[in-house]
């Protein structure tokens, strides 16, 4: 979804999803219409508040407007306070984004030392235990003898509880949610960081589905069902990754990709239909275009597809190859590759070496290849002369 940017803190910018302005009225407005239950709940710690007072004319959406308000700045807290441990360990913070399901802070990359993880996720419910202490230290100072009184000691009452019930909610041990990554920490002292993970994500996978089925009965929570589908999506993508940058570790884009002898090139003067016909024989989507021993482009079956059945004897590869070429050196490490493939939406790579000369090509397929081989055989790895998914027992 898109995303607008509102201003920054500590230097981190603080963004707001699409989806962020459809909750926050939502949230204002059932804030608003349970003004006289939420004073029950207050006036059990003490608030002496009137319910009356508080619910006459546009009073309690006006509450309900300020409620969400805070609360919302409450979650950007929350995510700071992940957001400044993580920078005092060295990890920058590309941003805090404001979205559905409450904010997100964005790492560049994810600590595998378990204290500095522990600490990071800590770190957001801490601050939300603290905001609302504050928030109950001026829900007891704050006077009640007029109705702006009133209103400001049922939005400071409503912001403690809410604050400290974040902080208990976010340490469930839901990975990726904050009591999940504890989790994961505490598991990674005595296992290795993938194997922690994967422990740590099957049971956030867990967590998630008896969080659906909690949102399935009456009253039906369609906002809880949503969030459960996050978290198990979230836990499976990360045990994914984290599994991957483990088995890919010293890996490089030669150790798997297709070498330059093993990789069909095509001629920019090839005629479109001829270029089909080519991917029907060999079974390939996607080849490099070379010209005098030079890659020139790179043209894929989405291209020759764009031409008109009637047209490709007209047009040739030339006319529709991409030249702007997104390229890595064999040296790069395989992760990285695929950052650039998910990242860029491309299905191959070129790979050039230091004097720009074609040294393979590099596709999802030869990294989910390798990936198989090397799960199926964790004694090996990949073979020193950077022979494409060879893999040789270590020593």
């Amino acid at each position: 979804m898109r995303r607008f940017r509102i201003g920054s803190a500590f230097g981190i910018p603080i963004q707001l999803d699409l989806t962020f302005l459809l909750v926050l009225p939502l949230f204002a407005w059932i804030i608003g219409s349970q003004v006289e239950p939420t004073v029950e709940l207050l006036n059990r710690f003490g608030g002496n508040l009137d319910p009356a007072v508080l619910t006459t004319d546009l009073l309690p959406w006006l509450l309900g407007i300020a409620a969400a308000i805070g609360l919302f700045t409450g979650v950007v807290l929350h995510e700071l306070g992940h957001s400044l441990v993580a920078i005092r360990y060295g990890y920058p913070i590309e941003s805090i984004t404001l979205w559905l399901f409450g904010g997100i802070a964005q790492l560049d990359e994810m600590p595998e030392d378990w204290r500095q993880e522990f600490l990071i996720a800590l770190a957001g419910p801490v601050v939300s235990v603290l905001v609302g202490i504050v928030s109950l230290v001026g829900f007891v100072l704050v006077p009640s003898g007029t109705t702006a009184f009133a209103a400001v000691r049922f939005v400071l009452g409503y912001l403690a509880l809410m604050n400290v019930a974040l902080a208990v909610f976010n340490m469930l041990p839901g990975f990726p949610m904050d009591g999940g990554r504890i989790l994961r920490a505490l598991l990674a002292r005595t296992n290795p960081y993938a194997r922690a993970t994967e422990i740590a994500a099957e049971v956030g996978k867990g967590f998630a589905i008896l969080l659906a089925l909690f949102g399935l009965f009456p009253p039906f929570n369609p906002l809880l069902i949503g969030l459960a589908f996050f978290i198990y999506i979230g836990a499976a993508g990360e045990s994914r990754q984290t599994v991957m940058r483990a088995a890919f570790e010293g890996v490089t884009v030669a150790d798997v990709m297709t070498p330059a002898d093993r990789v069909t090139t095509v001629d920019p003067d090839t005629k479109v239909r001829e270029l089909i016909r080519t991917m029907f024989e060999e079974r390939h989507t996607g080849y490099p275009v070379e010209r005098n021993g030079e890659i020139v482009g790179l043209v894929t079956l989405e291209d020759a597809r764009a031409v008109r059945e009637v047209e490709r004897d007209a047009y040739t590869v030339s006319d529709i190859m991409t030249t702007e070429l997104i390229v890595l050196s064999p040296e790069e490490d395989v992760m990285t590759a695929l950052s650039e493939l998910e990242g860029n939406n491309v299905g191959r790579l070129i790979v050039l070496d230091e004097a720009d000369e074609f040294r393979g090509l590099l596709t999802r397929s030869d990294i989910m290849t390798a990936l198989t081989i090397i799960k199926e055989n964790p004694d090996y790895k990949a073979d020193d002369e950077g022979e494409a998914t060879v893999f040789e027992p270590q020593a």
